[in-house]
């Protein structure tokens, strides 16, 4: 496993946040890394965004100016950070090093990485309290909607207590509504949000 790249296959990051793609080895005696660069992949063509060679670091793509780089003196280390992410950062990213070795001869290993750039980080439903304890006459019409925050799609689902702790599905809408209220319809009722 003598100078072997090793990274991540997928990295997920959030738009306007930032993400580090790792890309490391160990350093090897008689081995100088010569160069390295990233380029990405993105609807069939490839560009090579970053580059570091013996007359230092170069940005070669204007849209990545100020928002990539690679640390400098961490030898083994040539993971990419890009800050302040944009959806079309999306794409398939690749590090490529060469190394030297003592008798001139060279060698090259690389490793690709996905980035995928989402809009909102996934968060979990987040059901928002409602009216505790309503009164409503006999008769009337009512509704109970069910409200969550979190990652699209939400599905909801309304049960009713039952005696003997179980639960009665009554909708798998977020609104469960009543024409004409009944005596009987009195109880508890409960709301379940689910997403992916």
């Amino acid at each position: 496993a003598l100078l072997d790249l090793s990274g991540t296959h997928q990295v997920k990051g959030t738009w306007m946040g930032s993400t580090t793609l790792p890309c490391t080895y160990t350093p090897s005696e008689g081995f100088t890394q010569q160069t390295l660069t990233w380029s990405m992949e993105r609807d069939y063509s490839t560009s090579t965004l970053f580059r570091r060679d013996d007359s230092g670091d170069h940005i070669l793509l204007s849209r990545f100016r100020d928002r990539v780089s690679v640390p400098k003196h961490s030898p083994g280390n040539a993971s990419l950070l890009i800050e302040s992410l944009e959806i079309p950062d999306s794409g398939h990213y690749t590090c490529k090093v060469t190394w030297r070795s003592k008798n001139n001869s060279l060698i090259t290993k690389e490793l690709t990485t996905t980035v995928r750039v989402v809009k909102v980080a996934a968060t979990k439903p987040v059901i928002r309290a409602g009216e505790l304890g309503l009164t409503v006459p006999a008769g009337a019409r009512t509704s109970l909607t069910c409200v969550a925050s979190g990652s699209p799609p939400i599905s909801y689902r309304w049960f009713r207590s039952a005696p003997g702790g179980k639960a009665l599905l009554l909708s798998s809408q977020a609104e469960l509504a009543w024409d004409s209220l009944q005596p009987s319809d009195a109880g508890k009722y409960y709301c379940e949000a689910e997403n992916r």
